[in-house]
């Protein structure tokens, strides 16, 4: 959600239409724009709320009049642009396109305070579990309350509304599945805002993720004094350079004095919440996702840089707190709402074949909303859990997720950088290095400005040769060994000062002789024999390990155990791969660094950042070890 302003929503209307292959009439009337004017109208209107606050809304209707049509709507802080009932779309996502020429009636809603609709705006409104008066709203009763108004003023509908959106839009989508209206009959999240301490956009595991709050709370938090078509500028870098920019910036104080202010009320919250407190409690929707009556789809990218753990956890989370609730995961191998705004056939130097998209969107996506919709189909082809296994590049289907044939095995760390399944036997097993601030390590070996999103495949081999990156491998694997579930690190460290992170990751270390089938040696000029493909990647602030909401200093020289909980994966290592650990303490301007000291971060000064020498075991007492999902054979 936070690298870029320009991803509105799942069924927006913001990126190039990709016309599909030549010969249909429907290909036909895509590439001509015009088509959506010669079979839809426009309406807009601005739908009251309960408290007499009204939303801005657009809404498209088709000209088709013999049949009732079912609605689709997405809600979005983003901008339901263009507005004008004369002014219509110039340009449809691939997937959205899909769903006019099913004749959904398409609705897009500026969120409360957001744009042409009135009210006050809040980041992540909190959820109201109790109403006790029309004053109390949050984003279900306005969801409610937009439906309520469509299927009593929109005559050609058949009176069946289905909400989706990915990101931002993701998480209205997740508070509209709590709204109890009647008429609602199916959901589905992409990519969804769920968590901004734990997993999401602002923090995970406690550790600020500053490129993309800097980015997009600049753009999107000052105050709009009244409703406007008008969009916020970005901020004007000096430099092309992130790295050499947020480094010259300083401590985070710095860059609240220098460029943010005082005005941006959400990047004050941050600046002012630095432990999971109750504000961030408050505005995190994963204790409320209970008793739901929407059938839900949740969609997500294996590689979403942004709202990864979002999705698996709101559907793990409705498992546990709703099970009655029909509730599906389609996850591919994407970057964040890649399956909407690409073919989904490769990400950055890593391929994935393809049809990957077209058989989520016509056997998932599609096939969920015209059976709860329309009464289309069978809602029992879709399976459970929709996964593609990267590595072998295939969709599986699962009863559950994890999957019930999925065993936990540590890879435990040993001496002179290898890995093995077995517990080490020595004694004095450790490895270690120094944590400079004044040198982080970058997150990806590029030279650029924006925060890219193929970081999430990159090749690691810039990091390996690293003095303060420790490197852990496998000797070539015999067999393959697919990974379907969460990965858990514990480590057992000890540091020089009392704070540190630990960025843990795991890699897909390619046979020196690789080349894909259709390549002759490079990827689009990239070697990949010998690629060291990042999988996974997680970042702990090593004084949260015992407390989210209580942090603990390190005692330097004393050995504590940090644990904690990288985000799923589904992928095959495959026979002849190797698998490969890197630990390090810093991934900059990605994750803000930490000064290695017990302090409040967002407020310390540039003194207070120190080097730490960092000490990781590997022994008998304190074994270091992975945890993997590894999927039985």
């Amino acid at each position: 959600m936070k690298n870029t302003f320009l991803f509105l929503l799942a069924v927006s209307f913001s990126t190039i239409l990709s016309a599909q292959s030549e010969g249909t009439a429907k290909t036909r009337m895509l590439r001509d724009s015009a088509w959506i004017m010669d079979n839809y109208y426009k309406v807009e209107k601005r739908i009251p709320m309960r408290d007499g606050v009204k939303l801005f809304t657009a809404i498209y209707i088709p000209k088709d009049s013999s049949v009732k049509h079912p609605i689709l709507m997405t809600r979005t802080p983003y901008s339901c642009e263009p507005y004008g009932e004369t002014h219509f779309p110039k340009v449809w996502v691939r997937t959205s396109k899909e769903y006019y020429l099913e004749k959904y009636i398409m609705v897009v809603q500026d969120v409360r305070g957001r744009y042409m609709s009135e009210g006050t705006y809040e980041d992540i409104r909190p959820f109201i579990e109790n109403k006790k008066s029309p004053k109390d709203i949050d984003e279900a009763s306005d969801t409610y309350d937009a439906i309520d108004w469509l299927v009593k003023n929109i005559h050609s509908s058949n009176g069946n509304v289905g909400v989706t959106g990915i990101s931002y839009p993701g998480f209205y989508s997740t508070m509209a599945a709590l709204c109890g209206h009647p008429a609602l009959k199916a959901v589905s999240p992409q990519a969804p805002v769920t968590d901004w301490f734990l997993g999401d956009d602002v923090h995970h595991k406690g550790a600020f993720f500053l490129m993309d709050n800097f980015d997009f709370d600049y753009a999107f938090d000052p105050k709009r004094p009244e409703p406007t078509m008008q969009h916020r500028k970005s901020f004007r870098y000096p430099t092309d350079d992130n790295y050499a920019f947020f480094l010259s910036q300083g401590a985070l104080k710095n860059i609240t004095r220098n460029i943010m202010g005082d005005t941006l009320k959400f990047w004050q919250d941050e600046m002012n919440h630095p432990n999971l407190d109750e504000f961030w409690k408050s505005h995190t929707i994963t204790p409320h996702l209970h008793d739901i009556k929407p059938a839900v789809l949740i969609t997500g990218g294996l590689f979403d840089a942004e709202d990864c753990w979002g999705a698996w956890n709101t559907y793990k989370n409705i498992e546990k707190q709703s099970p009655k609730t029909v509730n599906k995961i389609a996850m591919g191998p994407w970057f964040h709402g890649g399956w909407s705004r690409s073919d989904g056939s490769k990400l950055g130097n890593v391929r994935f074949g393809k049809g990957v998209n077209e058989f989520y969107f016509q056997h998932i996506e599609l096939a969920f909303f015209n059976y709860y919709l329309k009464g289309e189909g069978d809602a029992t082809s879709i399976a459970e859990a929709n996964i593609f296994l990267t590595g072998v590049n295939q969709w599986k289907t699962f009863g559950e997720w994890p999957p019930k044939d999925m065993n936990v095995k540590p890879l435990y760390l040993e001496q002179k950088g290898s890995l093995s399944f077995t517990k080490p036997a020595a004694a004095n097993g450790v490895s270690g290095y120094t944590s400079d601030p004044a040198k982080p390590v970058p997150y990806t070996e590029d030279v650029h400005l924006k925060r890219t999103r193929e970081y999430m495949t990159d090749d690691q081999r810039f990091a390996s040769r690293r003095p303060d990156v420790l490197v852990f491998k496998t000797d070539t694997l015999k067999d393959d060994m697919t990974l379907t579930g969460p990965i858990i690190a514990d480590l057992f460290v000890s540091l020089s000062t009392t704070d540190a992170d630990f960025v843990v990751k795991v890699i897909d270390v390619f046979p020196d002789k690789f080349v894909y089938a259709a390549d002759s040696g490079k990827q689009n000029g990239y070697p990949m024999g010998g690629y060291e493909m990042l999988v996974r990647g997680e970042v702990m602030r090593g004084k949260f390990r015992n407390s989210f909401e209580k942090p603990e200093a390190f005692t330097p020289g004393q050995v504590s155990e940090v644990k904690f909980e990288l985000p799923d994966v589904a992928h095959t290592f495959q026979k002849g791969h190797r698998l490969m650990i890197q630990i390090q303490s810093s991934w900059f301007p990605l994750v803000d660094r930490n000064p290695q000291q017990f302090v409040d971060i967002y407020k310390c000064d540039d003194s207070d950042f120190v080097k730490s020498d960092i000490q990781i075991y590997h022994n008998s007492k304190n074994a270091s070890c992975i945890l993997l999902p590894v999927l039985a054979k």
